[in-house]
């Protein structure tokens, strides 16, 4: 059984996708806006979304390394699975 110290959280974070336009350099981006700077670009939506969740995971890494609290807006997520 892990130990709580080596289970990984899960957050609940909502983000933003805006289409192609000059303003994204022609690129999907999208974003966490209650992490400022928080953004990721790629040529698809799901190009997108997946760099973004590299960025936000090494985001809230930082936050918790450094020991800075996690901004309002991010849920705390995960699921209970049980079998009776």
């Amino acid at each position: 059984m892990l130990t709580e110290s080596e289970m990984s959280e899960q957050y609940r974070l909502p983000y933003t996708l805006r289409g192609p336009c000059a303003d994204t350099e022609d690129m999907f981006l999208a974003e966490v806006p209650v992490l400022p700077g928080c953004r990721a670009w790629g040529a698809t939506p799901e190009g997108a979304l997946q760099n973004l969740d590299g960025v936000a995971a090494e985001f809230v890494a930082s936050y918790k390394h450094y020991g800075d609290e996690l901004p309002e807006g991010i849920v705390s997520a995960g699921e209970l699975v049980i079998a009776v």
